[in-house]
């Protein structure tokens, strides 16, 4: 993950010092700096960035001024040299606030507090959309890995129980569906079932209960494989 940044400061010095630290950071670009808050501010209206280094006390527009006058706001972490505007700047909902003179490792700090939150706020892909198809009752149906309940075996014939309480039967071994299910999801437990990793509650007295209360038994042969997973 890239975050792009931009930094506004009436000060040439700090800016170079953000752009030096800024640099030696992989997570983030620096896209452009300011010493003009009114052309830094323009810049944004057309180019949305995902953080903003502000300085607070600057001769045309504070700091201040500037994120409440912004419709798009990125995530701020204001650079100054007066401790005064803490409470304003946390008023305005600040990721920090960084006191001049800024050493790296504070500055690295902050920039890591943005690189969390993006990543919590990135939607997770369930079971990375891995699907793959089957024939029943003569056509190919879809099965998505993320909505299997479990897998059973009834002789030349597989069901595979989804989470809606639906069914598919289909000709097939569980061998072979094993082949297209994505790797290190789903474990054989017995000759007749198979279940997903993600959806196994308890493993006791030979037994596994997934989430949802049922219950099957652990077959001789699958018995170590299923030790090696709850060590694992």
């Amino acid at each position: 993950m890239i975050l792009k940044s931009v930094a506004i400061d009436d000060s040439p010095y700090a800016l170079d010092i953000i752009k030096l630290y800024a640099e030696k950071i992989p997570e983030l670009k620096l896209v452009q700096t300011f010493d003009d808050a009114i052309a830094g501010a323009e810049f944004l209206k057309e180019h949305p960035v995902d953080i903003l280094f502000l300085d607070i006390n600057m001769p045309d527009i504070s700091g201040l001024q500037l994120v409440r006058a912004l419709k798009v706001k990125p995530l701020v972490i204001f650079t100054t040299a007066y401790k005064d505007y803490a409470f304003e700047g946390f008023e305005l909902e600040a990721l920090d606030y960084l006191l001049k003179p800024i050493a790296f490792e504070r500055f690295a700090k902050a920039v890591q507090k943005a690189v969390d939150l993006y990543a919590r706020r990135q939607p997770v892909k369930p079971e990375d959309d891995h699907y793959f198809f089957v024939y029943s009752e003569y056509q190919a149906i879809k099965i998505n890995a993320a909505e299997i309940e479990y897998i059973e075996s009834l002789k030349n014939y597989l069901k595979i129980h989804l989470v809606d309480n639906s069914t598919v039967l289909t000709v097939m071994s569980l061998k072979k569906i094993v082949e297209k299910l994505p790797e290190g999801k789903f474990l054989r437990i017995h000759r007749s079932y198979v279940v997903p990793l993600a959806k196994v509650k308890s493993v006791l007295n030979r037994k596994v209960m997934l989430t949802t209360g049922k219950v099957f038994p652990v077959g001789d042969s699958y018995f170590q494989q299923v030790q090696d997973w709850k060590k694992s």
